[in-house]
Formats: structure tokens, sequence, C-alpha cells
């Protein structure tokens, strides 16, 4: 529903995994998501941003999102971060560094701010058009 990608032939989706409307992911190093996966609405996910103390060249790095995640609205998500199995990260959230499994991770920079439950195991389903 109005997703934008970059390289898509870059970019691996599980199965059961909702893209929300106006995401925007990078393919331009290797962009992994998981099953299970929620990303709201406005989801950004880079692979390459500017290196500002290397002559201002482009960095690439992967990005990958474990299973049973969910990523609020309007998340940033930046080069070379890993996602773990189970986490969630709050709204408007912007992720700098990595996310351990099962923790909730929120605000700017996103910093941990709580546990989810282990032994995630449910399906999201099919979205409804026109919501």
């Amino acid at each position: 529903m109005g997703a934008n990608f970059f390289k898509p032939w870059g970019i691996t989706i599980g199965q059961d995994t909702i893209i929300g409307d106006h995401a925007f992911l990078d393919g331009r190093a290797p962009l992994t998501i998981g099953n299970h996966v929620g990303l709201a609405s406005q989801v950004l996910i880079y692979n390459d941003e500017h290196d500002l103390y290397n002559d201002y060249q482009n960095s690439f790095g992967p990005v990958t999102i474990g299973d049973y995640v969910f990523i609020g609205p309007r998340v940033i998500i930046l080069p070379n971060i890993t996602i773990g199995t189970g986490a969630v990260v709050a709204a408007g959230a912007v992720v700098t560094k990595s996310i351990p499994d099962y923790e909730i991770w929120g605000g700017v920079p996103a910093k941990k701010i709580g546990d989810r439950p282990k032994n995630q195991n449910y399906q999201l389903g099919r979205p409804m058009l026109f919501q």
C-alpha cells in the first residue's frame, strides 16, 4: 500500500509479514525481514548513510529484522542494525544500535525501555484494504 523500495532485489521478506503504507525499504545492502513481522506506516529502513569523517562518502551496511518483531509508525532504522527476535520498536524511534531479542526500545536515539515475553507464536493474518 504505497511502499517504496530502493533496489528491491536486495530485500528478503519472510512469511506473514505486513508492511504498512508509505514504508521505505532500502535494498542497496542486504535487508532481511523475518516471519510474522509487523512494520507500521511510514517506517524508514536505510542501508546507506553518509560517512561524515571520510570525505562524506556513502557507507553501506545490512539491516536484519528477526521473527515476531513489531516496528511502530514513523520509526527510522539506520544501516548495520540487527533487531532481534520478538523485539518491539516504539513509534517515532530512531534506531542507531542493534536491539537484542525480546527487548522494547523507544526514543531518539532509541534505547531499551522494557522487555517483551519470550516465545512469541502468532500470525498476523491478512491486512484489510481501505482500512
